[in-house]
Formats: structure tokens, C-alpha cells, sequence
């Protein structure tokens, strides 16, 4: 938490969701969307370090812009179809690895590793991680 003198505190993302996902249905819910959020960061990356409008993207990808504003707001997780799209014309590299829980991942490198987040679901263990 961050304060300044006359000031409210503030508190970070990672403070308010770390306090969020002690709610066992929260975290359920967020490791549900676990890949839109991971989608949704990356697009808005992009989008900020080309500053580029929803529309000028959804243009750069065949889309309409109400399509980026969904995938903007991770409340559904993308389409296979739509993580090739995005691969393929934003230069976004996805990475998806499921696996039975209990078992080694065996596909994943170091970085992906580092960079992504182990979830359960279903009985697996899904290493999301995105790299631009």
C-alpha cells in the first residue's frame, strides 16, 4: 500500500487481487479466465507501445472493434482461431501447455516458465504464459 502525506493510501493491482483470491469462488473464477486475462494484457501492451486505437487494431486484424473490446474485457476466453490470428499479425507468442496434474510439464521452456502462471483446472495442471 502506498501513501503520500495528505493523501488516501492507494493499493496496488497485485494487493487487491492477492487479497481477491482468497475468496475460493474468486480464484476459481479468475483461473477460469486465466488465458482471456493473459490475452487481454497483451493486446492492451500492444496497443499502448503502437499507440493504437481498438479500431486501428481491429482494422491490423480483419476484426471489428466490438471483437476488441471483448477481448479487451476477458470475460470469455478466446478461440484457438483467434490466438493464431493474433500470433500471426501482432508477433504475440502464446503458449498453452496442459498436462495431468502430478505430472512434469515436458514441452515448456525456461522463460515460458518464468513468465507464465500454473493453474488447476480440471484435474490438470495449464502453464498460460504470453511473450511479445
Amino acid at each position: 500500500m502506498e501513501e503520500t502525506m495528505g493523501e488516501k493510501p492507494y493499493y496496488t493491482f497485485e494487493e487487491v487481487l492477492e487479497e481477491q483470491l482468497q475468496d475460493p469462488e474468486f480464484r476459481r473464477e479468475w483461473n477460469r479466465l486465466r488465458l482471456a486475462n493473459t490475452v487481454a494484457l497483451e493486446i492492451i501492451r500492444y496497443r499502448a507501445k503502437y499507440k493504437l486505437s481498438q479500431t486501428a487494431i481491429a482494422e491490423k486484424l480483419g476484426m471489428k472493434q466490438s471483437a476488441i473490446a471483448r477481448l479487451e474485457a476477458a470475460e470469455h476466453n478466446p478461440s484457438f482461431e483467434t490466438l493464431c490470428r493474433l500470433a500471426g499479425v501482432l508477433g504475440i507468442e502464446f503458449l498453452v501447455d496442459i498436462a495431468p496434474a502430478g505430472r512434469q510439464r515436458r514441452w515448456v521452456n525456461k522463460a515460458a516458465e518464468r513468465s507464465g502462471e500454473v493453474i488447476d483446472v480440471e484435474g490438470s495442471q495449464v502453464l498460460i504464459a504470453a511473450v511479445s
